[in-house]
């Protein structure tokens, strides 16, 4: 295991150029202090975990020193913004501090979230407050442990630093990881500003960086198109699944590796709601719940048209047609493995349906419901769920269904069911109303329950002893809590 002073950098993005980003250097917090740090995202740099209680840990990643080999750059991009064009967009409250790589080969790019003004901070004051530190953090490391493909997250550090929202709150910095932080926003930038050059310098930084096996094919970038087209049809047929809501789906937020980050008003269903809008000022429902889905198209259609100097229309478009069905297989793969089900069969899309339809008339908890299924047989699960269910004669007919579905699927014991169920279903989930819960403690200065709350999400499918309260209904304040962009 590393020391922090051992970290080797690798600064690829920063070498592309000032055309790509801006050197800027992170504003110390006051008091800098550790909120929470993740063991599992310290251990992809080969960090030893007890650093994170150093002061030193709390100093580099509150913005008071620095690497010797860190280059701090914001990022230039651009993006569509509840589907209209913003023309420039940024950083414009993180950095990149720079590029780690591990004793595996793996690069993780460090992002400073909350590290003060950029050029990109369009009148902003560059801060992040503690609470959307703290969710972001949580919801990256949960996101990972569930089997989503997300950014991670290593620490969020807290301070005394005052920062104007819609009152006074403290300043925090959450540090970001991922392979790259690139987004389809970036290939837009140069794009629509006429930046050929520049553009082809990002396609190959990319191309080379990470999606390599792609340049073994007759068209590497249409191979790479349609590689991101495949990483994000699976990757919101996973969010779709497990009920995850990202709350603004707009193509700067959309990462170029097909992974989910820049968490904002993200919310996972409490009662199943196909509708559900979990961004208070999403007023149209463009990223509601089931729109998810055709989102992802939209947005792969403009990074498309972005991509047009390189890739003809027609193959374009041929690629974005995979994205539909690529999605209903895997949404399907995963939903009937959530059900218990290990074979196929042609009827199986209805049988979700009509469970999603009982589910949205009945308000049944999305993610009980699953666990609780896979407790016992199928006819004693649905027989325990039926009560849960307003429409008990359609209940019925759907646990008839069921039933007689899970028995052709296969011979095997309750024992072998429980456990491959459980294993998919999750019995903690990062609700709105614990994520609260844990944010009022630690704004009172008390973080053991943030600590507690990770610790329970970080293994979500096995059951821990004394950890009941975490897996319960939410109680009714908690299932109307308003989420909005601000940060």
């Amino acid at each position: 295991m590393k020391a922090l002073d051992e970290l080797t950098f690798d600064n690829r993005f920063a070498r592309l150029g000032d055309a790509f980003s801006t050197h800027v250097l992170p504003e110390p917090l006051d008091a800098p202090r550790l909120v929470v740090a993740s063991p599992a995202a310290m251990a992809l740099l080969d960090l030893d975990p007890a650093v994170a209680e150093t002061p030193v840990f709390a100093e580099l990643f509150g913005g008071h020193k620095l690497w010797a080999e860190a280059e701090p750059r914001a990022m230039v991009y651009s993006g569509h913004q509840f589907g209209g064009y913003t023309p420039q967009l940024g950083d414009g409250r993180g950095l990149l501090l720079g590029e780690v790589y591990n004793a595996a080969g793996e690069h993780w790019d460090l992002h400073l979230k909350g590290a003060g003004q950029t050029p990109y901070s369009r009148m902003g004051d560059g801060r992040a407050v503690l609470r959307s530190s703290i969710r972001e953090f949580l919801a990256s490391e949960a996101l990972h442990a569930l089997g989503i493909p997300s950014s991670r997250a290593l620490c969020v550090i807290g301070s005394d630093t005052p920062v104007w929202r819609e009152k006074q709150e403290r300043g925090a910095m959450v540090l970001r990881m991922a392979p790259s932080h690139i987004r389809f926003g970036h290939f837009e930038y140069f794009y629509y500003t006429k930046k050929p050059e520049q553009q082809a310098l990002l396609a190959e930084h990319v191309l080379n960086l990470h999606y390599p096996e792609c340049r073994e094919q007759p068209e590497p970038y249409l191979a790479m198109f349609r590689e991101i087209v495949e990483r994000n049809a699976e990757l919101i047929a996973k969010w779709q699944a497990y009920g995850f809501c990202h709350g603004v789906m707009n193509t700067d937020n959309m990462s170029i590796l097909g992974i989910t980050f820049d968490f904002g008003p993200f919310a996972f269903l409490d009662d199943f709601d196909a509708h559900f809008i979990c961004n208070h000022s999403d007023h149209e429902g463009r990223y509601s719940f089931s729109n998810q889905v055709p989102i992802g198209q939209w947005n792969l259609s403009a990074l498309a048209q972005a991509l047009t100097p390189f890739i003809s229309v027609d193959a374009l478009k041929e690629a974005l047609g995979l994205y539909l069905p690529l999605y209903q297989a895997n949404y399907l793969d995963l939903m009937r493995r959530r059900l218990g089900l290990t074979t196929a069969e042609d009827d199986d899309q209805k049988l979700v349906e009509r469970l999603l339809k009982l589910m949205q008339n009945s308000g049944v908890d999305y993610t009980l419901f699953f666990r609780r299924l896979g407790d016992e047989s199928a006819a004693l699960a649905v027989a325990k769920l039926r009560d849960d269910f307003v429409d008990m004669a359609g209940f019925d007919a759907w646990a008839d269904m069921y039933k007689a579905r899970v028995e052709r699927d296969g011979d095997y014991s309750q024992e072998q069911r429980r456990a491959r169920m459980h294993a998919v279903n999750p019995l903690y989930l990062l609700r709105n109303y614990l994520a609260q819960n844990a944010i009022t403690a630690a704004e009172s200065g008390d973080y053991s329950e943030v600590q507690r709350l990770h610790e329970v999400l970080s293994k979500p499918f096995e059951e821990q002893p004394g950890m009941e309260q975490y897996a319960q209904r939410p109680p009714d304040w908690g299932k109307h809590l308003e989420i909005s962009c601000s940060s």
